[in-house]
């Protein structure tokens, strides 16, 4: 396996794995906070499990990415196209992860007031989906890091 093959296959895996590490952090934190809350109002669950399930999405956008790359992954690429596919990875990968345990936090921490009877889970999401920007924004960037490295045909 070539050097470039193998920087290639890294980024891929850092797309999964470091976006699926945040998710699953960011999504316990969440339950966590739903198992505490339901010992004092055990009726909002479904709203719960909203707030606790949010990071989970960051695991797919690190899933996503791996698919907008996986097939331009040949015996015949480049160094410059393996290096992108590198950044590309770590840039979903590591935004991910730190977003979603940002979204988990802000998420726990709405579960808590609504626990104690407060009524905030609309203004508890608004603020949940700033972390998620980000997130989205790294997506996004892979469309773009494959559009530009890999649609050039002097790369």
């Amino acid at each position: 396996m070539t050097l470039e093959l193998m920087l290639a296959y890294l980024g891929l895996g850092f797309m999964v794995m470091l976006a699926g590490i945040g998710s699953s952090i960011g999504v316990c934190i969440g339950g966590n906070a739903t198992i505490g809350a339901m010992k004092k109002k055990e009726e909002a669950f479904g709203q719960y499990m909203i707030l606790s399930a949010l990071p989970g999405t960051q695991g797919l956008y690190g899933f996503g990415s791996f698919f907008i790359f996986y097939t331009s992954i040949t015996p015949e690429i480049t160094m410059i196209q393996a290096i992108a596919t590198l950044v590309a990875g770590l840039v979903v990968g590591v935004v991910g992860w730190v977003s979603a345990i940002q979204q988990g936090k802000v998420g726990a921490n709405g579960i808590v007031g609504i626990g104690q009877g407060y009524d905030i889970f609309g203004k508890t999401l608004v603020l949940a989906v700033f972390p998620e920007l980000y997130a989205i924004v790294a997506f996004a960037t892979t469309f773009l890091i494959k559009m530009l490295i890999f649609a050039n045909p002097a790369a």
